[in-house]
């Protein structure tokens, strides 16, 4: 039968940030000029915190009086370096010491003084000193201030100098302040400064200049600590930050040091000349955050070297970036002690290939041989259970790439002549054939997605995307493209460029650190990015034809490695240049052109830029350079150049904190389908050119992801997914709706021109394509009219016991206890005896005070609004919380208890007759009730045990008057019905027959009657009047009334589920009918049913089952609700269906730049304020959608995923 569930199109309402949405909740907050980039607290504690900074941890601004003795003991610890070095310098200059006994005597001097601050701090901590607390009428600065009592006090001290949290760290950072001043000392000698430059006129501001930046540098060491600017852990658990300073102190003096040992070079003179100039300004680069802290300057140096000068790429963590780079190192070692030509070309090609794998797959192929190896009978059982999930074909494509490419490259380097580079030498044929490839490979790679360099539309590109069935048929011929276009980038380029190498004469140069290094990243680059690859080795190709002259620097000085690393550097660094310089152009513009960026500041920034726009275009290029992000202070037109960092950007490992909230968990079912779908779009080329640090956006519904990727290899990527919130907050709603009107121009026009322009070109999101995936569609539909209609309610309480029968029935003819003696039961032809339910019983509580309890909240629940038809879910008891382990089953996978068949002699006397009589009114708790025997009753068909209930189901609670008078309603003819579909049983032949006496047992059916009536007497209560819609939804979020049957229902927590899912089962029915029609006959009825048993979960989405279902991938979820703002029902239906994702490409350089801007702003100026300017909606830049997606605790994504990879193979099959 046809499935008549509610379609998603039918009565729906969207929720989305885009079109769609309510204005109240949705509207913009229109950004005033006056708007201050911080509020008056911060701009306070700002000012307080930069001049300290600036000076390296002095703290001469407090905001709140202090003694004179604490600003003068402060200056005195700052210049203390420049005293104890002044020593030295004069005994110097006095010709009473030579350079390195000045040196030594100002070390020493340093570090006893350093001793001595740092044990003095210790020894103040110790003292517990009573301190008078300042009365002020500021709150916010009472944890600044301090009371001061003498001027060698404790808290004078612990103020001055906080001290280390290490004793070892109190000991290295004196020495290190001892070698420091020492070295310092040495560099800042008059005679050498004068000596360097050949003259003595700037002497003497490089000597007290260049002593303020030590004395800055000893201070932050030793005394306190100042926040830096370039902040990039946010704890500093070890103390790094205090070696900040040093570290690039110590750099200057090395570079010295070199040009003293080293002499008459004049490259090493110059350096150390243009050093010493830039030696006094490190306070100002310290100041504007440029030069990175110890630990991002490490990540950053091994990610530089490994990329650039070892032909790797960035890691998805650090542990395998460091990995990584000490295997490339090696193999760079290894290559240059190797002897013989051709092993050097084999050795680089079979290492290249191997290290531009995936670690982890390699790590799997290692486990899994290792499991292999080991004895033991569990230990073969593993490791073919991870045999069946070994990705057998793609282990073999590689082997035999790499075994074809070793044979390739021996081959063309052995029996080949190496001639000079000319236009008829071999080498240029096959460089003139890479020139094509890379030509086909670009075009190719265009036509895949919507425009064509991000400005054109594609005329290849399906029109119009709207229709996942229609989109899927057009792109079929792209498809094709792609497979095309797989091979040559996976196969056909490989080996050419493996011939382009292996033809090179540079080669028969062994043992020279140039052409191991050129050559090492040469080859690693052919499988780590092959399309980068091509194109360098065109470049240089190109460049030979064009300039054949042996005189020239290129040719004479420079190997074929050496060339491509340079064309390496360039067009990385070209790249970034053109990325960050549009996204400046996009800042200041926008700054300007949208009114809701105005501020009064506008007019002279964009004034400024204009105006000293070569001076901004130096900036772009340093941080170019350098591989930085280029900050915008605050998101205004206001450059600078961030600190170096890894590309990730962030310190932590990726997917490791999220915001997770009730929405999380529809990003986690989709992830996995996505990363399937992703494999064959990036294998095509739609997301464009596969580099480490692209950021993608894809919009769905009312969702947004955010997709990073983190590494890349030889036909594989690691991405990082991120799922942004759902709630509709203005400045999320509108870049929401921008990004919405952005795709719509793209993809969902119907008659686009042929090669019309992009309309958003200015915007850091360019549309690339449309992805298929197969995920929740979420509906929201208002119930308003069908569940508080009259005629649906008064229909309810026939179809609420209707599915009561179904759900029972289903349930025991499917208890595991039962299936086990079908066999029996079809060849014997016992009866069991059974005990008739009293009708005038009831069975008394566990304990009074678990009635009382449940007496007393439920009254209170229920008293004051029983016949008020507004729901009050909230104030409620819950009585699904009452049962500890126990949750709502999804539909169509009921865990049942197995009751075991239990012979009647075994049975006692006393559990099978006794029952407790109910008492109205109540009887004088501890006294005895009278019981009532009830003689034993057989079954009168051998087959009813297969679907009877269990014994303790079989209730005695109910007045027997008010159950003779509620049987009626036992729906007979419904209840057959239902016993005739069973199919318990697996011989056709008895099937019909037993079927028959089972429906003609007259006892099982009494049993099934006051089961069912006591089930729907809790569910309903015990009056038989028609249920209010507010009645329902207490029902259905598992808040029922009060009643002598619900206390009996409440302790089998088992059938309280069953009785609760058929409660539920009915309103899906009652929205299903009202919105379907009305059902004919118990088939469809019966086929309703089945429907939400096997393809559905209905219940609440703050249910733990609700998260279940949704992992598991059920069809279809329903969940009823009320919206107290709009006085309306609501539903909301989840449908499992391809739906399209589009996907976009962000400004990588615009992404980094605006969190280094969010980097700088909490963690230095810690303006956390949730109304600053730069977390304002910006339909450009997307500032409110990149802070989210930045990692936590800075940003706020609600879902985050561990590095995935996507791989995809060579081969189309």
């Amino acid at each position: 039968m046809p499935s008549r569930r509610l379609s998603p199109g039918v009565t729906r309402e969207t929720t989305g940030y885009g079109k769609g949405c309510d204005c109240e909740n949705t509207s913009v907050r229109r950004m005033s000029p006056d708007v201050p980039l911080l509020n008056d607290y911060k701009q306070d504690f700002f000012l307080k915190r930069l001049p300290q900074t600036i000076l390296g941890g002095p703290r001469l601004r407090l905001g709140y009086w202090a003694p004179p003795y604490i600003y003068v003991n402060q200056i005195i610890l700052f210049l203390m370096p420049w005293v104890l070095g002044g020593i030295g310098t004069l005994l110097y200059q006095l010709n009473v010491l030579k350079d390195y006994y000045t040196a030594a005597l100002s070390g020493g001097l340093m570090l006893v003084a350093a001793l001595v601050i740092q044990f003095t701090s210790v020894k103040a901590k110790t003292k517990s000193v009573t301190v008078e607390r300042i009365l002020t009428t500021d709150i916010l600065a009472e944890e600044d201030e301090h009371e001061f009592t003498s001027c060698a006090g404790a808290e004078t001290i612990k103020f001055l100098i906080p001290g280390k949290k290490y004793v070892a760290n109190t000991v290295f950072h004196s020495v290190l302040a001892g070698l420091l001043c020492g070295l310092g000392t040495w560099y800042l000698l008059p005679s050498r400064i004068t000596l360097l430059y050949g003259c003595a006129g700037g002497t003497a501001p490089l000597f007290i200049f260049g002593w303020i930046t030590l004395c800055i540098g000893e201070y932050s060491l030793i005394v306190n600590t100042p926040i830096e600017t370039a902040t990039f852990q946010t704890q500093d658990t070890y103390e790094i930050t205090p070696l900040m300073r040093p570290l690039y102190i110590f750099f200057f003096v090395s570079v010295d040091l070199a040009h003293r040992l080293i002499k008459d070079t004049p490259a090493l003179q110059h350096t150390n000349q243009i050093l010493h100039i830039l030696f006094v300004f490190l306070p100002f680069l310290w100041a504007l955050g440029t030069l990175p802290p110890p630990d991002a300057l490490f990540l950053w140096a091994v990610e530089q070297v490994l990329e650039f000068g070892l032909g790797g790429s960035s890691m998805s963590t650090h542990l395998r970036l460091l990995v990584m780079f000490i295997i490339s190192a090696g193999t760079a070692v290894a290559s240059y002690f190797i002897p013989s030509t051709v092993g050097v070309v084999l050795f680089m090609t079979g290492l290249g290939f191997l290290l531009s794998l995936n670690l982890s797959d390699v790590s799997f192929v290692f486990k899994h041989s290792m499991s292999r190896n080991r004895a033991g009978r569990e230990a073969q059982t593993s490791c073919r259970a991870s045999a069946r999930r070994f990705p057998w074909q793609e282990f073999l494509q590689h082997v035999t790439v790499l075994a074809l490419a070793l044979l390739e490259a021996s081959l063309l380097h052995h029996f080949v002549g190496f001639s000079q580079t000319s236009k008829s030498s071999s080498q240029a044929i096959v460089g003139c054939i890479l020139v094509m490839l890379l030509i086909a490979l670009w075009i190719l790679r265009e036509i895949q997605s919507i425009y064509i360099l991000g400005i054109f539309r594609n005329p290849f590109y399906p029109k119009d995307v709207r229709s996942v069935t229609v989109f899927l048929g057009k792109q079929a011929k792209l498809l094709k493209v792609g497979v095309v276009r797989r091979i040559l980038l996976t196969l056909v380029s490989p080996f050419a460029l493996i011939a382009f190498l292996s033809l090179d004469d540079s080669l028969q140069r062994l043992h020279s650190v140039s052409v191991s290094i050129g050559f090492t990243r040469a080859f690693r680059m052919v499988w780590q990015n092959t399309e980068n690859a091509v194109l360098e080795t065109a470049i240089v190709s190109a460049v030979h034809l064009l300039i054949s002259s042996t005189d020239f620097w290129w040719n004479r000085n420079l190997n074929t490695g050496m060339r491509l690393l340079l064309v390496g550097i360039i067009r990385d660094r070209l790249i970034q240049f053109i990325s960050k310089l549009q996204f400046a152009m996009t800042v200041l513009l926008a700054s300007w052109m949208e009114k809701k960026q105005h501020r009064t500041t506008t007019a002279a920034l964009c004034t400024l830029n204009v105006i000293f726009f070569p001076f901004v275009l130096v900036i772009i290029a340093f941080s170019t350079l350098l591989s930085s992000p280029l900050l915008p202070l605050f998101t205004l037109p206001v450059f600078l150049v961030g600190f170096p960092r890894p590309t990730q950007s962030w310190p932590g490992a990726v997917g490791t904190a999220a915001c997770v909230c009730a929405d999380t968990v529809y990003y986690e079912q989709m992830v996995p389908r996505l990363t399937a779908i992703l494999q064959a779009a990036m294998a095509a080329g739609s997301f464009g050119l596969l580099l480490p640090g692209s950021h993608y956006l894809g919009r769905f519904q009312d969702r947004l992801i955010w997709i990073m990727i983190l590494e890349c290899g030889y036909t594989y990527c690691c991405i990082n997914v991120k799922g942004l919130e759902l709630q509709e907050t203005s400045c999320h709603t509108a870049e929401a709706r921008r990004v919405d009107e952005l795709f719509e121009s793209a993809f969902e026009q119907e008659c686009p021109k042929v090669c019309s322009l992009n309309e958003h070109f200015g915007n850091v999101l360019t549309p690339c394509t449309v992805l298929p995936v197969k995920l929740y569609s979420d509906a929201r539909i208002v119930l308003s009219g069908i569940i508080d209609s009259h005629e649906n309610l008064k229909s309810f309480k026939g179809d609420l016991i209707k599915v009561l029968v179904f759900i029972l029935v289903q349930y025991c003819s499917e208890r595991p206890s039962k299936q086990e003696n079908v066999h029996k039961t079809e060849s014997k032809g016992e009866t069991s005896p059974v005990v008739l339910p009293p009708l005038n019983t009831s069975p008394r509580p566990n304990s009074p005070e678990d009635t009382d309890s449940i007496k007393s909240q439920t009254f209170d629940d229920w008293s004051d609004d029983i016949f008020d038809d507004e729901p009050t879910v909230k104030k409620g008891k819950n009585w699904l919380k009452d049962f500890p382990g126990t949750t709502l089953p999804i539909p169509g996978s009921v865990d049942s208890q197995r009751v075991a068949d239990i012979p009647t002699g075994t049975i006692s006397e006393h559990n099978l007759y006794k029952a407790v009589l109910l008492g109205y009114p109540a009887i004088d708790r501890g006294r005895e009730q009278s019981t009532a025997y009830i003689p034993l009753s057989e079954f009168s068909s051998p087959h009813s045990h297969l679907v009877s209930l269990p014994e303790e189901w079989r209730p005695t609670c109910m007045p027997s008057s008010k159950m003779k008078e509620m049987s009626s309603l036992f729906p007979e003819d419904w209840y057959q019905f239902v016993l005739s579909q069973l199919e318990c049983f697996h011989s056709e032949a008895v099937a019909s027959a037993a079927l028959e006496e089972i429906a003609k047992d007259k006892v099982l059916k009494d049993f099934y009657v006051h089961t069912v009536m006591t089930c729907y007497f809790g569910l309903l209560g015990i009056d038989d009047v028609a249920p209010t819609a507010g009645h329902i939804l207490r029902v259905y979020s598992g808040v029922l009334p009060w009643s002598t049957a619900l206390d009996w229902l409440t302790v089998k927590p088992e059938l309280f589920q069953l009785a609760l899912k058929a409660f539920r089962y009915t309103v899906k029915l009652m929205v299903d009918k009202a919105s379907l029609g009305p059902i004919e006959d118990f088939k469809e009825l019966k086929d309703f049913l089945e429907e939400y048993e096997n393809d559905w979960y209905i219940g609440l989405v703050s249910d733990e089952k609700w998260k279940e279902a949704v992992l598991q991938e059920k069809p279809c979820l329903f969940s009823l609700g009320y919206d107290p703002n709009m006085g309306v029902y609501t539903g909301r239906v989840l449908t499992l269906q391809e739906v399209l994702i589009q996907v976009g490409k962000l400004n990588a350089e615009a992404v980094r730049g605006q969190w280094a801007n969010l980097s700088w702003e909490l963690l230095y100026a810690t303006n956390d304020d949730e109304e600053r300017y730069s977390i304002q909606a910006h339909p450009l830049l997307l500032r409110n959608l990149t802070v989210q997606a930045a990692e936590p605790p800075l940003g706020y994504p609600i879902y985050s995923s561990e590095p995935l990879s996507v791989r995809w193979c060579w081969s189309p099959l």
